[in-house]
C-alpha cells in the first residue's frame, strides 16, 4: 500500500538497506506494483542473479571499478527480491538472511571473533574452514563425500568442487602427469566415439573430456571458470584484431576465406607476443 512513509523512504537517499527493501516491496505489491516484478518466482528470477554475479565478475577482470558498484548493486538486488518472495510466502525475511550469513560467518572464524589465537597461515585457514562446512553438512545430514554441492553451479565449477571433495578422501591422481594422460585418453575416446558412436555417447565423452581438464587446472592451481573467461576475452580481442584488418582491405570475414583469417590471425597473435616480452624486458 502507497503512503506518504513509503513515498519519503523511498526517496530519502540516505536511507541505505531500507530504502532499497522498501523499493522491492512496492515493486512486488499486487495492487500498485510493477506487473513483471509481481509475476516473477524463483525460479524465473534465480537465471538473473546468475547472471548478476558473472556481471560482477566480468566486471572485476575488466578492472572496471567505476561499473562494479553498479554491479554490486544490481547483485544485492537479486537478493533482496528473493528475500522479499520469500517473505511473502512465510518462509523468511530479508534481516533473517543478515541473521544467517552474520551467523555462519562468526561460526566459521573462531579465530578472529572467539577465544582462540590467530596464528594460522591462509592454508590453515583453508583446511579449519572445510572441517567447520563439513560438521556444518553432517549436521544436515549429508553424509556422503559429494553431498551438498550445489546442482547449480556453473558446470566447471562444481567439476572442480566435486574433485576437491573427492581428493580429501584420497581418491585423486598424486601427479599432473597422470592427469595429462587421463586427457589424452579421453581426447582418444572422444575420436572414436565421433567416428563410430551415437550424438549422445559422443556428448558423454566430451564431458569426460572437459572433466578430466578441469582436473588438471585444479592440480595447476587454476581456476578453470577463470582460465576460460580470459581465453574467451583473448579470442574476442583477436578476432577483432582480424576483423579490423579486413576492413581495412574492404572485406568482411565472410566475404574472406579461412586461410587469410588465419594468416591475420597468426599475425595479430606473433605482435601481441612480442608486445608482451617488450614489456616484460621493460619491467
Amino acid at each position: 500500500m502507497r503512503d506518504a512513509t513509503s513515498d519519503a523512504l523511498i526517496y530519502d537517499q540516505k536511507a541505505g538497506i531500507d530504502r532499497l527493501l522498501e523499493i522491492m516491496r512496492r515493486l512486488r505489491d499486487p495492487e500498485g506494483g510493477c506487473p513483471w516484478d509481481v509475476e516473477q518466482d524463483f525460479a524465473t528470477i534465480a537465471p538473473y542473479t546468475i547472471e548478476e554475479a558473472y556481471e560482477v565478475a566480468d566486471a572485476i577482470e575488466r578492472q572496471a571499478w567505476d561499473e562494479l558498484k553498479g554491479e554490486l548493486g544490481d547483485l544485492l538486488f537479486q537478493s533482496v527480491f528473493h528475500a522479499q518472495m520469500a517473505q511473502e510466502a512465510g518462509h523468511f525475511g530479508f534481516q533473517d538472511v543478515v541473521q544467517a550469513i552474520s551467523d555462519k560467518m562468526v561460526q566459521r572464524h573462531p579465530h578472529v571473533f572467539g577465544d582462540e589465537g590467530n596464528d594460522f597461515s591462509a592454508e590453515d585457514q583453508v583446511d579449519r574452514w572445510e572441517a567447520v562446512k563439513a560438521a556444518e553438512r553432517a549436521a544436515k545430514q549429508e553424509t556422503r563425500v559429494l553431498d551438498g554441492v550445489a546442482v547449480g553451479l556453473p558446470a566447471l565449477l562444481r567439476a572442480v568442487k566435486l574433485q576437491k571433495r573427492a581428493a580429501r578422501v584420497g581418491f585423486d591422481w598424486p601427479s599432473t602427469d597422470q592427469v595429462i594422460d587421463k586427457i589424452i585418453e579421453e581426447a582418444k575416446e572422444v575420436v572414436e566415439a565421433r567416428d563410430h558412436l551415437t550424438q549422445d555417447e559422443v556428448e558423454e565423452e566430451i564431458g569426460d573430456l572437459l572433466f578430466v581438464v578441469a582436473n588438471l587446472a585444479r592440480h595447476l592451481g587454476v581456476e578453470p571458470e577463470a582460465a576460460l573467461r580470459r581465453t574467451n576475452a583473448k579470442f574476442i580481442r583477436r578476432f577483432n584484431a582480424v576483423e579490423s584488418e579486413l576492413l581495412k582491405l574492404g572485406k568482411r570475414p565472410s566475404e574472406s576465406s579461412l586461410e587469410e583469417m588465419d594468416g591475420l590471425w597468426e599475425a595479430v597473435k606473433t605482435a601481441e607476443k612480442a608486445a608482451k616480452a617488450v614489456g616484460r624486458v621493460s619491467e
